[in-house]
């Protein structure tokens, strides 16, 4: 057997996508949420679309304002925080791992509402505590602390909450 033979109904079925068809597809793929550009490059090449072609389809998405990259940061930023409870490291890992633009990603964190930040990472400690069922020894304060830095919060703002607590965490 030949490795055409091995090809699936998906495979056999998909015809290549015309230039006019991959705009409209990928212009549907940004109004359903917030894109960037690697999100959209990423899935123009899944579809089959040449390299050359995805870049005007790119510029096109762009001047027609499908793609903003810092509307796209700003969305971001705000989801994980809100509804993720990531802290900053790990979002600035993320957002250059999409190879978005180091002002871009800086505006972005400079928006983030400190007071909710500082309440998601309370309750990341919160739910972490509640698991160990009020044990209070330097192992359990070592795991919630690498738990929290583990969702990308700075080490000294953990420390500083874990000691504002007051409770039987208090260092």
């Amino acid at each position: 057997m030949t490795g055409e033979e091995y090809t699936t109904k998906t495979q056999q079925m998909k015809k290549p996508l015309s230039p006019g068809e991959a705009l409209n597809k990928a212009a549907a793929y940004c109004t359903l949420c917030e894109r960037c550009i690697s999100e959209v490059s990423t899935k123009l090449t899944a579809w089959g679309v040449p390299h050359g072609e995805q870049e005007k389809i790119i510029a096109r998405l762009i001047d027609e304002n499908f793609i903003d990259e810092a509307r796209y940061c700003r969305a971001f930023v705000n989801d994980k925080v809100k509804f993720n409870r990531w802290g900053r490291i790990k979002i600035i890992a993320a957002l250059r791992e999409k190879h978005l633009p180091q002002e871009y990603i800086k505006e972005a964190l400079e928006n983030i509402d400190e007071e909710a930040y500082m309440q998601s990472l309370k309750e990341v400690i919160e739910i972490k505590r509640r698991e160990f069922k009020g044990r209070d020894d330097f192992a359990t304060q070592q795991k919630i602390i690498r738990h929290a830095a583990s969702r990308g919060y700075e080490p000294s703002l953990i420390i500083s909450t874990i000691k504002y607590k007051g409770d039987e965490m208090d260092f």
